[in-house]
């Protein structure tokens, strides 16, 4: 629990929303009137009140007046003007959380005049207290600030902290793009089951079951997903003629590629503060 402490989030986007609804639906925060959510769209400032029975303003200086704990989850492309709009005004025993992909904390502490900034990386499936998320402080965050932000982001799922902010970079590649991935492989094999002729319903329900089963052996068994792989592969048999299709398709690869191209885009973002 934070107690008493007011929360400011400036960006109200989908990522924004979620974690309010986390900490509001697993009592970290059980009264809705210490979150303060500033957006500049008006409807999604309804929205959220509606929803959630929170407070809600278009302006971020008026968000921050007294919150402990102020939010960043803007885009990387606005944070520039957010940033300068916040310099000098938030508490200066506030702790600032951003969720802003490829800023580093140098940049956040700078741009706000702030000492105290985490920098971390959720993915999607925060939703459903599933999410994966590292994160790292820079060094005039206090101890309770860190426990603060541990309270913050295990209501999200998984949390990671780490000293070396560069895995913040290639944890925004694989485990927040990488839900992406996950899902269009998720929509290539129910259309495959579609193709074949099951129902959509049908297929959708074997994918899920299939890759669920699979994630909770390889946590159970901790096994090299090589060793799992070659279990269920006889010699000539079904897997291994899919597995051949998958290799001349060149899916390792692809899939490496795809990261790697996530990471130099996170990288980008970054430099464009």
């Amino acid at each position: 629990m934070l107690k008493d402490l007011k929360l400011a989030f400036i960006g109200a986007g989908t990522m924004g929303e979620m974690i309010i609804s986390r900490l509001l639906s697993t009592k970290i925060v059980e009264k809705t009137e210490l979150i303060v959510v500033s957006d500049p769209l008006s409807t999604r400032c309804l929205h959220l009140e509606r929803e959630y029975g929170v407070h809600t303003t278009t302006c971020n200086i008026e968000a921050v007046q007294g919150a402990s704990i102020v939010i960043l989850a803007v885009k990387p492309q606005v944070l520039a003007s957010v940033i300068a709009t916040l310099k000098d005004k938030i508490s200066p025993d506030a702790l600032v959380i951003s969720i802003v992909g490829g800023v580093g904390i140098a940049s956040v502490c700078q741009g706000l005049n702030h000492p105290t900034v985490v920098r971390t990386m959720p993915n999607i499936a925060v939703q459903v207290g599933h999410g994966t998320t590292v994160w790292s402080a820079s060094s005039s965050v206090t101890q309770i600030q860190r426990s603060h932000t541990q309270v913050i982001l295990q209501a999200l799922g998984k949390e990671f902290a780490t000293q070396n902010e560069h895995y913040l970079d290639m944890a925004t590649a694989l485990s927040s793009a990488g839900t992406g991935f996950i899902f269009l492989y998720i929509e290539a094999m129910i259309d495959a089951g579609v193709q074949m002729g099951l129902t959509r319903a049908q297929a959708q329900e074997l994918t899920l079951h299939t890759i669920a089963g699979s994630v909770e052996l390889m946590f159970q068994t901790d096994e090299h997903p090589d060793i799992l792989r070659n279990k269920v592969t006889s010699p000539g048999g079904v897997t291994a003629a899919g597995l051949y299709e998958l290799e001349k398709g060149g899916m390792r690869t692809v899939i490496s590629n795809a990261v790697l191209t996530a990471l130099s885009r996170t990288q980008q973002l970054g430099n464009m503060f």
